[in-house]
């Protein structure tokens, strides 16, 4: 909510004067709007499975298991936005203490490592959604493949992203790490001039 900074909040009758702010969703990628539809199909899982334990004493047997699969889903889409935004947990405290050379080929090398794992990672995962095909779920007459399949997504989405933050801090010539504070969304908040379009 914003407001006026000169005007009072509240006037003297007790109005509110504020205004909500414009929503904008350009921020958002596919894979955020995915992960939202994962996590509500995980959220109806969840009440329906406590709308029949607990209000008709007959608890749907398939509904804990497909819950821990829609949990796996929503954790590794998520994190591809996390990467995406740059938002994982990192270690600032020793770049203050730094040379700025040195803190910038630290820096490199992280981005360098992350994406190095992330394919990695993605190379195991989509060699292993081929083998998990003849394995079934517990009670739900599914192959395993369904939910290593969007496992290897998330790490495939995450090397993408590792890869366009490692270049956008390239192209800046420093990442966060470095600047603790001045950029927290990665190449979403990329200013004009680094995305290399005229201002």
């Amino acid at each position: 909510m914003t407001a006026d900074r000169d005007a009072p909040v509240l006037d003297e009758s007790g109005h509110f004067h504020a205004t909500d702010a414009p929503i904008n969703l350009s921020a958002y990628r596919w894979e955020d709007w995915l992960t939202l539809v994962m996590f509500w199909l995980l959220a109806l899982t969840v009440f329906y499975q406590f709308f029949t334990r607990y209000v008709l004493n007959d608890s749907a047997s398939w509904t804990e298991e497909i819950a821990r699969y829609f949990l796996v889903v929503v954790t590794f889409l998520g994190a591809s936005m996390g990467v995406r935004r740059n938002s994982h947990i990192h270690v600032e405290f020793v770049y203050r203490y730094l040379p700025a050379a040195l803190g910038r080929a630290l820096s490199t090398m992280v981005d360098l490592l992350r994406i190095a794992f992330l394919g990695y990672a993605s190379w195991l995962a989509i060699e292993l959604v081929p083998r998990m095909n003849n394995l079934g779920m517990t009670v739900v007459d599914l192959p395993m493949s369904w939910v290593y399949g969007f496992v290897a997504l998330g790490f495939v989405l995450m090397t993408y992203r590792a890869i366009q933050v490692a270049l956008l801090h390239w192209r800046r010539g420093w990442s966060m790490l470095e600047r603790p504070g001045e950029d927290h969304e990665g190449p979403v908040a990329a200013p004009a001039a680094v995305r290399g379009e005229r201002t």
